[in-house]
């Protein structure tokens, strides 16, 4: 062993060391290697950065754009939402959703694909009278399953790729990783939909990202051509029981009926007011073709409010005009919660007293009332304290208005309001790109930069959004640890360890050293970043193969079904973090259904990669 194969070796053992310390941040653990590694003379300093300009690291950028894209216009939600059961045993329940992450997972990011539907499983879960974690485990480990299946569903697998074109081989292609994922994933679901969720210990998990503030009374404007218009009150309670949301009133004209009745039908330019949990409002939106009443802003309501403020009119033209030209350039408009603490300014007042859209740009979308219901017009409803409100628009006007009237802001509720002409969009964009990259049309890094130009070109998400997309801790992470990745090989480093677990542990036989490479990265995956873990061991496993010459190809599927399937530890995965505290989980739970989960994955991959990708 020589001095640069002594220097990387102890470089790379302090970083796994500190990776799995877990004081400080990955991004940061590699930035810290990789400087090292240019003050060790390991990597020139002219190419220490080099990373970041690798197609693998634009890959995983542009990915994390095009699923934030498909959230944010409510497209994802409404498949999702559309394609799962609502009237169904535990058992069907478990297994639409888990197979429904495990399908959106391959063709976006997994973690973006675990979180559009963990509300869904948390309602789901309540809704059949058990613990979270008995769905949203399954839920996380099928995301996790069907991110392997496709070159863009998870970030080791474009890392893979990117090693393997850069032996001169050529990337793999979108679905070269379908075969063994696919069977890998399928068997994977199949046990936790039969026995798995069986043994996921139940624990009572905060189960929510908002608050239990009761429900909110909120007008919906029945649009003509949609999908609720014609229809009785009673054709509509199937899909409102479902939401757990239920109408309260009816405001027809300037006539508001306190009880309607169910035989009543829906004319274009009813006002339902409607009485729903936020996380129900998409749900419902979408489904009946409705939309919240202050989107529409009738125009007879707009004449009276000019007609009040007859002498500042033409200035309040000019403020409207400004604030949409505002927000049609930065297109950021949150939906947020604020809580009326005793004694504001805002109490005794209603929305049409305050011209929240025309002096602050604000719309009152609902209010929470705790123990009293009000069928009042919502911008007429006299305003109490404790009242909670369903605030929507530019953060700086928020944060303005709750410091001028005596609100407390609370967490922005994740509340996607449904576009259809921009979820159509996303959807045709996306799948231009995922056929471009699939087809070999264009380089994927390429394919899926030109779906992101795209998005922007056409707005169909606000332009700040697309940068916020980005999860830059990984991709620095990324474009750190490739050139570190690339001196293992160019001091022979890998070729030296390659020769050590050959000759200690796979005496030399090609299929126990495949077995070996899938479990080694499998067990770093469990403690340490995911694509960290295949940075470090895709050089091994080339190495590893050129020794025996066999096809590396195998060794480099070995790697990236490994380093996909981390089960066994709350930090090994990003999704298994996410349902650790909804979950209620302990650091042990996972292994109950994390350690069948690894055997089967390594039963089942290793013989189809000798089938697939023989050796």
């Amino acid at each position: 062993m020589n001095h640069d194969q002594f220097a990387i070796i102890a470089i790379l053992v302090a970083t796994v060391g500190l990776f799995l310390w877990g004081r400080w941040r990955h991004d940061i653990v590699a930035v810290a290697a990789l400087l090292a590694c240019v003050l060790a003379g390991l990597i020139p300093g002219s190419a220490a950065f080099l990373g970041f300009g690798h197609p693998a690291v634009i890959t995983v950028a542009c990915v994390l754009v095009l699923s934030a894209g498909l959230q944010l216009t409510g497209a994802v939600d409404a498949l999702a939402r559309a394609a799962l059961p609502t009237a169904t045993g535990p058992v069907l329940t478990i297994a639409a959703l888990t197979a429904m992450g495990a399908v959106m997972s391959a063709f976006m990011n997994n973690v973006g694909a675990l979180a559009l539907l963990m509300p869904v499983a948390i309602q789901l879960a309540e809704k059949h009278g058990m613990a979270p974690g008995k769905i949203l485990m399954p839920l996380a480990f099928g995301t996790i399953l069907g991110g392997m299946t496709t070159l863009i569903g998870t970030p080791p697998n474009l890392i893979v790729a990117g090693f393997r074109a850069e032996a001169g081989l050529g990337s793999f292609a979108m679905f070269d990783y379908t075969p063994v994922g696919l069977a890998v994933a399928a068997t994977g679901v199949l046990f936790i939909v039969l026995i798995g969720w069986r043994i996921v210990p139940s624990r009572q998990g905060s189960a929510s990202n908002g608050f239990d503030l009761g429900a909110y009374i909120t007008e919906l404007r029945v649009l003509e051509g949609g999908e609720a218009e014609g229809k009785s009150l009673r054709e509509l309670e199937s899909v409102l029981r479902d939401a757990d949301a239920q109408v309260v009133g009816l405001v027809r004209g300037h006539t508001r009926v306190i009880t309607p009745n169910l035989g009543r039908r829906l004319r274009s330019g009813d006002i339902l007011l409607l009485e729903a949990e936020p996380d129900a409002l998409a749900s419902v939106m979408s489904t009946l073709g409705l939309k919240l009443e202050e989107a529409v802003k009738p125009e007879e309501e707009a004449k009276q409010e000019e007609a009040s403020e007859e002498g500042t009119k033409r200035d309040r033209r000019r403020r409207e005009g400004d604030e949409e030209e505002r927000k049609s350039d930065t297109g950021e408009i949150l939906v947020q919660e604020m809580v009326v603490m005793p004694g504001a300014s805002i109490i005794g007042r209603s929305a049409t007293d305050l011209h929240l859209r025309s002096s602050h740009g604000l719309n009152l979308l609902a209010i929470s009332r705790q123990g009293r219901r009000s069928i009042r017009r919502l911008r007429t409803t006299v305003i109490a304290a404790g009242d909670v409100l369903l605030m929507q628009g530019p953060p700086d006007a928020l944060a303005g208005f709750a410091s001028a009237f005596g609100c407390v802001p609370l967490a922005a509720r994740p509340l996607n309001i449904p576009n259809k002409r921009k979820s159509v969009m996303a959807m045709l964009v996306m799948a231009l790109a995922v056929a471009s990259a699939a087809f070999g049309w264009l380089p994927a890094a390429v394919s899926f930069a030109g779906g992101v130009l795209l998005f922007m070109a056409l707005r169909i998400m606000p332009l700040r959004k697309v940068y916020e997309a980005v999860d830059w801790p990984v991709v620095v992470l990324l474009a750190a640890l490739i050139p570190v990745a690339g001196a293992m090989s160019t001091t022979g480093t890998a070729d030296l360890l390659a020769t050590g677990l050959l000759e200690g542990l796979g005496a030399g036989h090609p299929v126990i050293a495949l077995a070996l490479i899938l479990v080694v990265t499998m067990t770093l995956s469990d403690f340490m970043n995911n694509a960290a873990t295949a940075a470090v061991m895709c050089p091994l496993a080339m190495s590893t193969a050129g020794q025996l010459g066999v096809n590396v190809d195998a060794f480099l599927m070995a790697v990236a079904i490994g380093a996909s399937c981390a089960f066994l530890t709350p930090i090994g995965h990003q999704n298994n973090t996410l349902i650790l505290g909804p979950g209620g989980f302990r650091f042990g739970d996972y292994w109950r259904l994390g350690v069948p989960m690894e055997l089967i994955v390594v039963a089942v991959s290793i013989p189809l990669l000798l089938v697939v990708w023989p050796l």
